[in-house]
C-alpha cells in the first residue's frame, strides 16, 4: 500500500494502511481531459492485483532470501532505475536538503514498514500479514492524536478505531486459527511495530519542508531506504545466510516481480490515476488488497481461510472503510505544503 505523501501535494489518502510495494503516494490535481474509462478500469485493476499480490512475493521470496537483503537489493534495483529514467526526462537533481528528509522518510517507511514485514512474513501467513497492516488506520489515528499539537479523534473516527481492534480480535483471538498455524507473537508485534514506523515516517513527510516531485521522492526513499535495508541485513549477519547458489528459482521470480511489478509498474500507474481520478475513489485499493492478498495466499501456498478469518477481514476493511470517510468529511489533520 501505499500510504505517505509527498510534502508537495496534499494527501487525504494518507491514512490508509502500509503498502509492501512503494514508499509513498501524492495527490495531484485533476487534469482536464479524462482517459477512456477503459483505461481507467486497466489502471485501478492493475494496483488493486499488484499490489495485493506483493504480500504474496514477499512471502515466496523469504523462503530462501534473507528479509533485510531481499528487500534492500529490491529497492536498490528499482530506485537508481526510476531516478536515471527522472533525469533522463530532465528532472532537476535533488537538493542536499531533499536527499535528507527522503532518507528519514525512507528509513521509517522501507527499513521499518518494509523490510520488517519481510522479517516477519518469514513465520506469518502474507494473507494474515496483510489483514494485520489493513488494521494499521488505527496506528495513524492514535499517532495523530499523541503527537504535539495533534488532533482529538472525532466520534467516527472512534467507531472505526473501535471496529478494527474488534476485527483484529476475531483474527488473532483464541481459537483463531487452526492448530500449528498461530504466527509467533513476536512477529505479530514486529508487523505492529511496521505500522507504527509507517505512520511515523508518514506524519514527518507531511511537515518536510525540503519538496519533492512525488516520482521524484519515490526514487530517493527507495535509494536511501535501501541502502539503509542492505547495512541493516549485513549488521544482522544475514551475510553468512545468503547463498546465492541456494535462493531457488521461485523466490527468484518472486523478487524481479517485486522489483518490476510492484515498484516499478504500480506506483506510476499509482500516480496517473491520481492525475485522472480523486483519492476517494485511488484509496479504495485499501480495501480490495488485502482480499487479493487473502485469496491468493490462500490459493498458491496454502495458507488458511476459515469463516472467522473472512469476517475479521470483512469487519477489518469495513474499519479501513469507516476511517476513510471520516477523514474525508472531516477536517484535514495537517496541511499539507504548496
Amino acid at each position: 500500500m501505499l500510504s505517505t505523501a509527498s510534502d508537495k501535494f496534499s494527501a487525504p489518502e494518507s491514512h490508509l494502511a502500509p503498502s509492501p510495494s512503494l514508499p509513498f503516494s501524492a495527490s495531484l490535481p485533476l487534469v482536464p481531459h479524462p482517459p477512456s474509462r477503459t483505461a481507467l478500469l486497466l489502471g485501478f485493476l492493475a494496483i488493486y492485483v499488484i499490489w495485493g499480490s506483493t504480500y504474496l512475493g514477499i512471502r515466496i521470496a523469504v523462503e530462501t532470501m534473507p528479509p533485510f537483503l531481499m528487500a534492500g537489493g529490491r529497492f536498490l534495483l528499482a530506485g537508481p532505475i526510476l531516478f536515471v529514467a527522472l533525469k533522463l526526462r530532465g528532472a532537476a537533481w535533488p537538493t542536499p536538503a531533499q536527499w535528507r528528509d527522503h532518507a528519514i522518510i525512507g528509513t521509517c517507511l522501507l527499513l521499518g514498514g518494509n523490510a520488517v514485514v519481510a522479517w516477519a512474513e518469514q513465520t506469518v501467513p502474507s494473507g494474515l500479514t496483510t489483514l494485520i497492516l489493513g488494521a494499521s488506520p488505527m496506528m495513524m489515528i492514535l499517532m495523530e492524536w499523541l503527537r504535539p499539537g495533534g488532533t482529538k479523534p472525532t466520534v467516527a473516527l472512534w467507531l472505526g478505531l473501535g471496529v478494527g481492534l474488534g476485527g483484529l480480535f476475531i483474527l488473532l483471538g483464541p481459537g483463531a486459527l487452526p492448530v500449528g498455524t498461530q504466527p509467533p507473537a513476536l512477529s505479530v508485534c514486529a508487523l505492529l511495530f511496521a505500522s507504527a514506523s509507517w505512520w511515523a515516517g508518514s506524519l514527518f513527510s507531511k511537515h518536510a519542508k525540503s519538496g519533492a516531485e512525488p516520482m521524484m521522492a519515490a526514487a530517493l526513499q527507495m535509494i536511501c531506504g535501501g541502502v539503509v535495508m542492505t547495512l541493516t541485513g549485513l549488521l544482522v549477519g544475514e551475510s553468512a545466510r545468503l547463498h546465492v547458489a541456494a535462493i531457488s528459482a521461485r523466490s527468484w521470480v518472486a523478487w524481479t516481480y517485486l522489483v518490476l511489478a510492484g515498484s516499478l509498474l504500480a506506483f506510476p500507474i499509482y500516480v496517473w490515476l491520481l492525475k485522472h481520478s480523486t483519492p476517494a475513489r485511488v484509496s479504495t485499493y485499501a480495501y480490495v488488497n488485502p482480499v487479493v492478498a487473502v485469496i491468493l495466499g490462500w490459493a498458491v501456498l496454502n495458507e488458511p481461510l476459515t469463516p472467522r478469518i473472512a469476517l475479521a477481514a470483512t469487519v477489518i476493511i469495513g474499519a479501513v472503510a469507516i476511517i476513510t470517510v471520516a477523514k474525508s468529511r472531516g477536517p484535514k489533520l495537517v496541511a499539507q505544503k504548496s
